[in-house]
């Protein structure tokens, strides 16, 4: 029997929508048994379900950055340097009912200074139900952030920072949560002339089911997590749309003794893309940071990601025709690219030449340290090479060493700064087309200014009762 996952992904959420409500009436009409006898332990949990709380967050970043090389020859040939400011502003405003509603409204606009419109948008817009029973619901545009974030990731350093429009339900309690989310997007002009072809808009996919759980032991000694998602993504024809779908399993652990915090994942991806090519792709990460002092921090760790086979590399001012059967080539999907692979942003940011995919090797160490309150200096060395075997290239990619400080002033006032160095290869200079490819060079200089504005509380009215 054939299960259309579009038509299932529905019922789950009308159904889950449907059951928490229920949940939410059920707890606020019972009368609980325990507190029978106890006036005072009622009125008090009376008032907590009455209880409302509304805030006004802001948040204003302005972060100026320099490059030096790192450009495509083929469009710059007498451009080596790009500076340029770049903004981003929100307010947030922020609902709770008690301890089972919480509503959450932040617009949003993001650019780069001088352009004629920045980027005007609706980052979040979400609603919250809790229920006594651990369980909860939040519906609407939201972030997803999960474990590390190397698949579900909030990359704010983008400034546009990645959010869903989706449904998110689970049990939270006894070390234990489980996490089922469900998205379907669609074009709105759909909603007047009928159709399901879905162009493309705050995400690519089509559809999203995802399955999460996470344990913690006790003391948080050992935690470890399960991730499974089956994404919908459709073909490029409007006319006869069809969905492909891939999924994506892995788990991710973290075993933290007294100072020391050792963490890894593995993630394989299987099914097909939005052409229908089959995908076979898998990553794996290993990653140590020691504490040894409350003022320094060290780690190191090593990425691997799968890539593609069978490529030849075109040469400069060519363009290159990928033929395969299978993609091979691990995608990183909708995690904190930034976070992980070099603060340059060259890989899973920017695509590699005509669409290539030689998968990354990444290891790398750094250092923390916190000299005073609120001021952070790191450093660290990442060496790049590609996962993949390629006819007259070297695996090599390059070095790159990283610096930055933060320092945090005031209560909601942080400036920070960093620059980057990297030291590219030939492999680099074919795959990327950069210029300048042995010397590139970034600077940047970021405010982060987020305060919490206004903030009241009051309890509903109490009903006079009838004479």
């Amino acid at each position: 029997m054939h299960i259309n996952p579009i038509r299932l992904a529905r019922w789950w959420m009308m159904a889950a929508v449907f059951f928490v409500t229920l949940q939410i009436q059920a707890q606020e009409v019972k009368d609980t048994s325990v507190f029978k006898d106890t006036s005072v332990v009622q009125e008090t949990q009376e008032d907590e379900k009455t209880l409302n709380e509304f805030s006004i967050d802001a948040k204003l970043t302005t972060r100026g950055e320099i490059r030096y090389g790192g450009f495509n020859p083929d469009d710059n040939d007498n451009q080596a340097m790009a500076h340029f400011l770049m903004g981003q502003y929100r307010f947030s405003l922020n609902y709770k009912r008690g301890s089972w509603l919480e509503l959450k409204l932040t617009p949003q606009m993001a650019g780069v200074w001088g352009q004629k419109s920045g980027l005007l948008s609706l980052a979040e817009a979400w609603a919250l139900l809790k229920t006594k029973h651990s369980l909860f619901i939040k519906i609407g545009r939201q972030t997803l952030e999960y474990d590390d974030e190397r698949i579900l990731g909030y990359d704010d350093w983008s400034m546009t920072a990645p959010t869903h429009d989706a449904l998110k339900m689970g049990f939270e309690g006894y070390g234990h949560k489980i996490h089922i989310i469900l998205a379907y997007n669609q074009d709105p002009e759909n909603i007047s002339v009928g159709g399901t072809y879905y162009s493309g808009g705050i995400q690519p996919y089509k559809t999203m089911q995802t399955l999460w759980y996470h344990y913690d032991t006790p003391k948080s000694f050992f935690g470890f997590s399960l991730l499974g998602m089956n994404i919908g993504m459709q073909n490029t024809n409007p006319q006869k749309p069809k969905n492909y779908y891939q999924q994506v399993f892995g788990t991710y652990m973290e075993l933290r003794p007294k100072y020391t915090t050792l963490s890894g994942a593995f993630y394989y991806q299987m099914g097909k893309e939005e052409h229908g090519i089959p995908v076979r792709a898998y990553m794996g990460s290993v990653k140590l940071k020691v504490k040894p002092h409350d003022i320094v921090s060290v780690c190191a760790g090593y990425d691997y990601l799968s890539g593609d086979r069978y490529f030849a590399v075109p040469p400069i001012g060519m363009l290159g025709a990928i033929r395969r059967d299978t993609i091979r080539g691990f995608s990183s999907l909708f995690g904190s690219h930034h976070d992980f692979y070099g603060a340059m942003d060259f890989f899973y940011m920017d695509s590699y030449v005509s669409g290539f995919t030689p998968g990354l090797q990444n290891a790398y160490a750094g250092i923390s340290v916190y000299p005073v309150a609120g001021l952070s200096i790191n450093a660290a060395y990442h060496f790049f090479a590609i996962a993949t075997n390629l006819d007259k290239l070297k695996k090599p990619l390059g070095h790159e060493v990283e610096t930055s400080l933060s320092y945090t002033f005031a209560k909601f006032v942080t400036v920070a700064a960093g620059y980057t160095f990297m030291k590219g290869t030939e492999t680099m200079l074919a795959l990327q087309r950069v210029s300048n490819q042995r010397r590139l060079h970034w600077g940047w200089i970021m405010l982060n200014i987020n305060p919490t504005i206004f903030t009241t509380t009051w309890k509903d009215k109490k009903k006079r009762a009838k004479s």
